[in-house]
């Protein structure tokens, strides 16, 4: 019989002995040293990286916590002082074709510092000789120059690289600028090149506020930005009601209670031998990956995850999905999506850097993800600039099996006629929306105006040519590409009587 929830004991470092219906981490961990300084709360850092470093130090392989920098409302630092940083991990997902589930207590954080409120704090943290890496995750906005940022040690910086300036000149004035005391720097913001990006952004800054040379060059020289990669979904809070069953199942409250999805990747790109081997919790988990060359994982998620969302994100929809997981459920679809991924997209991707066989892997895993009966994502969430979505994703994958093939690959074409049939738009107000067998969508589309103009302009085979040879939209003449011009006009002909899934 389920307690009650006035009986339950708030998940905290005394209440652990209490808790019996889950694996509590050793006391012990709770008093390894801090090694490391984390950028922002939200859910993206605790469900991967923080996963990571979790399993790492239950392991004995790495046996350093984290130290939370907050700077924002949201994720309130007094709750993860109540909790003395521990929160509970709710791994849902699918695998090997049956479901799976894991809760994990993470005890990875040592403390969270309010970055507005004790901003002396952070900077004391300069001091501590173990602390050598640096995560973020501030959001793509995060990594932005902010021209007027002051570097300071005693208020703290508006901008997130203000204040990881500010830290590090701290910390170079503090070891009296010994090389040894750089810092690995990962940040996870989902931008191209996010490494590289705030390195430039740091050096500017730098320069502008007039620091000596001697700490600019150590900043160049003796710390390491490394560019990263994350996929993995996190869903954050659960539903109050899924969260209360989840509670009377473990026999504890949590108020920072997250779910992720299973599956996870960390690919963090350095050529530094000494950086890769301060990123020793790489060895917990398959999922780090610490490899001087990043770019395949890129690929492979740009390829083989995101370019079949946005191919098959129309068709869902117009066959009357709302989720991915529901689609899924249905053959016709787990057919369809199947078939482009393994037939058309894997051998699209494999080259010189890419095996078949880790294609192939990677698909798998990407089946299995949008099978996930615990998290319901939106095709709607998908099909937003859709365009965009094309020229980064879709297109590159259809020119691939083009060139490689001397064919194109149908049931991407089909996908792709979708779209455009999608953004055959009409305006309603400063709202545009699109009807696809029976069903209204709104459309949230960059490109959307071009689109409706060139659909509005002429009959449907005169607009798709149009649209195809359109320089602005795609870069490129697309009519160039042998045959894609007639094989698109067909399919979208087709799909103008009816939208299915079968040919």
């Amino acid at each position: 019989m389920q307690d009650t929830l006035q009986a339950r004991p708030q998940l905290s470092k005394s209440s652990l002995p209490l808790i019996k219906n889950i694996t509590t981490p050793q006391v012990s961990i709770m008093d390894l040293p801090e090694k490391v300084l984390q950028f922002g709360t939200g859910v993206l850092l605790r469900g991967l990286p923080d996963y990571y470093i979790d399993k790492a130090n239950k392991m004995g392989a790495f046996n350093g916590r984290i130290v939370v920098v907050k700077s924002t409302s949201q994720n309130r630092a007094d709750e993860f002082s109540e909790q003395d940083g521990l929160y509970t991990l709710c791994m849902r997902g699918w695998q090997n074709g049956q479901s799976f589930a894991q809760d994990i207590i993470n005890c990875s954080i040592s403390r969270v510092i309010d970055a507005n409120a004790n901003w002396k704090e952070v900077i004391k943290c300069a001091a501590n000789p173990e602390m050598k890496i640096i995560f973020s995750n501030t959001t793509e906005v995060g990594i932005q120059l902010d021209k007027e940022d002051k570097i300071s040690a005693t208020e703290p910086p508006r901008s997130f690289p203000g204040k990881l300036v500010s830290f590090l000149y701290e910390r170079f004035k503090i070891f009296e600028g010994d090389p040894g005391m750089g810092m690995v720097i990962v940040p996870t913001e989902l931008i191209a090149d996010n490494g590289r990006t705030l390195e430039a952004i740091c050096l500017e800054l730098a320069k502008i506020a007039d620091l000596e040379p001697a700490f600019i060059l150590w900043l160049e020289k003796s710390n390491e930005f490394c560019d990263s990669l994350v996929d993995r979904i996190v869903a954050g809070k659960m539903q109050e009601a899924e969260a209360a069953e989840v509670e009377g199942q473990l026999g504890y409250k949590d108020k920072l209670m997250i779910m992720s999805e299973v599956y996870g990747l960390w690919a963090i790109e350095t050529e530094s031998k000494d950086a890769a081997a301060v990123l020793s919790f790489d060895i917990a988990d398959s999922g780090v990956i610490v490899t001087p060359n990043i770019e395949k994982y890129r690929h492979l998620k740009l390829f083989l995850l995101n370019a079949p969302h946005t191919f098959t994100c129309v068709l869902a929809q117009a066959v009357g999905f709302q989720f991915v997981n529901e689609a899924m459920a249905d053959k016709d679809f787990n057919n369809f999506i199947s078939h482009l991924l393994m037939e058309e997209a894997v051998p699209a991707v494999v080259n010189a850097d890419t095996t078949k066989e880790e294609a192939v892997s990677f698909a798998r895993d990407v089946l299995d993800r949008f099978r996930n009966p615990y998290i319901n994502h939106q095709w709607s969430d998908i099909s937003k600039q859709m365009t965009l979505k094309m020229v980064m994703r879709c297109i590159p994958l259809i020119q691939a099996y083009r060139e490689k093939f001397d064919a194109l690959p149908p049931f991407m074409i089909r996908g792709f006629a979708a779209y455009l049939l999608f953004l055959k738009t009409k305006s309603e107000g400063s709202e545009n929306y699109s009807s696809l067998n029976g069903h209204q969508f709104k459309v949230t589309d960059a490109k959307s105006a071009t689109l409706q103009k060139h659909w509005q302009s002429a009959d449907t085979v005169t607009a798709v040519k149009n649209i195809l040879s359109d320089r602005q939209l795609w870069q490129m003449d697309l009519t160039g590409i042998p045959l894609l011009e007639q094989t698109v006009i067909k399919a979208v002909l087709e799909l103008e009587q009816r939208i299915t899934l079968n040919f």
